[in-house]
């Protein structure tokens, strides 16, 4: 097949002044340049789109695609990660992983975690600060934890995102609107164990694909698995493929909400025991990292024992039976003048 690959990288946004954080969610050349070589290893032709801009030029040169592998994450407007799903969408070309709606509700942590809790998955309570709101009396106990609304890669995560008490509180929020503005989302921490869970498929043909536990060496980095450790994990960071009952409640509850949010091909989800031992939803990352080396599915699916090949395989099995009968791009009509 003519696989095209949608993404965004990182180097242009650097040299446009924004920042190594701000680029976190972006990919970087070798990425992008792995899953090529996965592609054409599996006998398809990857061609190299880029972001949105680009893919709009390559439609409107009439350039057609048998399937789009999309890892673009989009920059601007509350549903940048939907834009290109939706853009292919509308010209009738079928794509990997998650469509729009999903997309653009996983953005939004506050939105997530109130669907999924309505269907009954466990998440810490939690408040929104809108922008420019002041913070107002939190009606949960302390510590509290306090992270950006709408970003992913632990952007805007450290360790002084835990706080104790009002004056730590007041101080997190500030912090935060001085790096971005945006919503904030404050929600009672959680003590226990952190897990990261793979699913594979779509619908009722998900399955987990293992359980990574995230343990990491610095108490900091304990209480907040955040951009920095994201970023020196190999330094920082411990990743331990586990089996047991902790383990397998999580793995069930990571299912449960990959199917409740309509994901597809696949998901990352980040789970957190209460002080109860229960295990609680943290987020999830339906466009999850695909960095051969570094990325976290990339790594759990190391751990089973997978080639990288084999997990791109499986992304890409998983978007063929899913579109199966899929229509062909829509035909383009001559304009007349």
């Amino acid at each position: 097949m003519r696989i095209g690959l949608t993404y965004d990288l990182r180097e242009p946004y650097l040299e446009s002044g924004l920042s190594e954080e701000e680029t976190a969610e972006f990919d970087r050349p070798e990425t992008i340049d792995a899953i090529a070589e996965a592609l054409g290893a599996l006998g398809h032709e990857p061609l190299r789109i880029g972001g949105i801009h680009d893919l709009t030029r390559a439609l409107g040169r009439d350039e057609s695609f048998d399937l789009v592998f999309n890892l673009a994450e989009g920059l601007r407007g509350t549903a940048r990660e939907s834009q290109v799903p939706a853009l292919l969408d509308a010209f009738g070309i079928p794509y990997t992983f998650s469509g729009p709606l999903t997309l653009a509700l996983a953005l939004h942590k506050a939105v997530t975690k109130t669907i999924v809790r309505d269907q009954g998955v466990a998440t810490a309570p939690f408040v929104l600060i809108r922008e420019q709101e002041a913070p107002p009396t939190i009606p949960l106990d302390y510590p509290l934890f306090v992270k950006p609304e709408a970003e992913g890669s632990g952007m805007g995560i450290y360790g002084q995102s835990k706080v104790t008490d009002r004056n730590a509180l007041d101080r997190a929020v500030r912090a935060l609107r001085v790096w971005r503005a945006g919503p904030i989302l404050v929600e009672s921490f959680l003590p226990g164990r952190e897990f990261t869970v793979g699913i594979l498929g779509s619908g009722q043909d998900a399955q987990p694909l293992g359980v990574l536990e995230i343990q990491a060496r610095s108490s900091e980095d304990q209480a907040a698995y955040g951009y920095l450790a994201k970023e020196e994990y190999d330094q920082r960071i411990d990743y331990r493929l586990v089996e047991d009952d902790a383990a397998t409640q999580a793995a069930a509850l990571a299912l449960k909400t990959h199917r409740i949010l309509g994901c597809q091909d696949a998901s990352r989800v980040d789970i957190r025991l209460d002080p109860t031992g229960e295990p609680c939803f943290l987020e999830i990352n339906p466009l999850a990292g695909l960095h051969p080396v570094r990325s976290d599915l990339v790594i759990l699916a190391r751990a089973r024992g997978w080639s990288y090949t084999d997990l791109i395989r499986a992304i890409i099995h998983s978007a063929l039976e899913r579109t199966r009968g899929h229509p062909l791009p829509l035909e383009r009509r001559p304009t007349h003048a």
